[in-house]
């Protein structure tokens, strides 16, 4: 009998795979410890933004492991594209069996009608200024590993962690109301397209909560990230609920050693794709 936790449908999005920041041991626990009838991982899954062979450890390819291991047991896996992997908006509409990659995807779940997709088109300062988007994705992902020594020496010294890039953030937002007007932004749009639910990912802040405009009340959701909040979406006996992996204590950024070309082989032996 598995002891994997059955769900409905579960959201994942800003995992970026193959930068420091990604806490990509935790979330093979997690997919370890789930069977979720529906997957849909919705963006910056993989970070091509900032993709290098010389940093790509097995700890990484072992999500990509589980998810593939995923589609091979008949787990519907939807695979939607957001900025850091946007290379992949060019496959849009392909599908093999129960895995499908596009920009968006569209449910009706218990009478409801739910919109996922990852938010960028929706983020001004995105559109606007790519370039500079990438240079602090740059300086972020730096940041996350300073954050982590210092975490590491707080904790030997039995002080509390902190979070450098989540007080950066915090003033940024203060300044800019950023998440509120993506928030608000979002769903206006869903408003008018008459959608029930809307799920998004991208600025890595998870959430549930109803939002109204219009005279229209609609049920906003935020999956977060696996770099800071270590979060997913649940939907399970007609309820949406929010996830949180608990952190195990502060540790350095390890040395792991690149995954070799052998190991892609096997992980591409892994999916046997259930009979149509």
């Amino acid at each position: 009998m598995s002891d994997k936790r059955p769900l409905d449908i579960v959201v994942i999005s800003d995992v970026h795979l193959g930068i420091y920041g990604c806490h990509a041991k935790e979330l093979v626990q997690y997919l370890d410890a789930i069977d979720p009838r529906i997957l849909i991982l919705n963006g910056d899954i993989i970070d091509i933004w900032q993709f290098s062979k010389r940093y790509f450890p097995k700890s990484h390819t072992k999500v990509i492991r589980r998810i593939l291991k995923m589609i091979g047991k008949g787990t519907e896996v939807y695979y939607l594209t957001g900025n850091h992997d946007e290379a992949l908006r060019k496959y849009a509409g392909f599908g093999l069996s129960n895995f499908v990659i596009d920009n968006k995807l569209i449910l009706e779940v218990d009478g409801k009608r739910h919109w996922f997709f990852h938010g960028d088109v929706y983020d001004v300062t995105m559109k606007n200024s790519k370039w500079l988007a990438k240079l602090g994705g740059k300086g972020y992902d730096i940041l996350i590993i300073i954050n982590r020594l210092v975490n590491h020496l707080l904790e030997k010294m039995g002080r509390e962690k902190m979070s450098f890039s989540k007080k950066v953030k915090e003033g940024v937002k203060q300044a800019v109301k950023f998440i509120s007007d993506f928030e608000q932004t979002v769903v206006e749009i869903a408003v008018d397209k008459q959608f029930d639910v809307v799920c998004c990912g991208h600025i890595h802040q998870p959430e549930i909560k109803n939002m109204s405009f219009n005279g229209k009340t609609i049920t906003y959701l935020n999956s977060g990230d696996w770099v800071e909040s270590l979060t997913s979406l649940e939907y399970h006996q007609g309820e949406w609920k929010l996830y949180q992996h608990a952190e195990k204590k502060a540790h350095q950024p390890e040395e792991e050693e690149e995954t070799s070309l052998m190991e892609w082989a096997a992980v591409a032996k892994v999916v046997t794709f259930p009979a149509t």
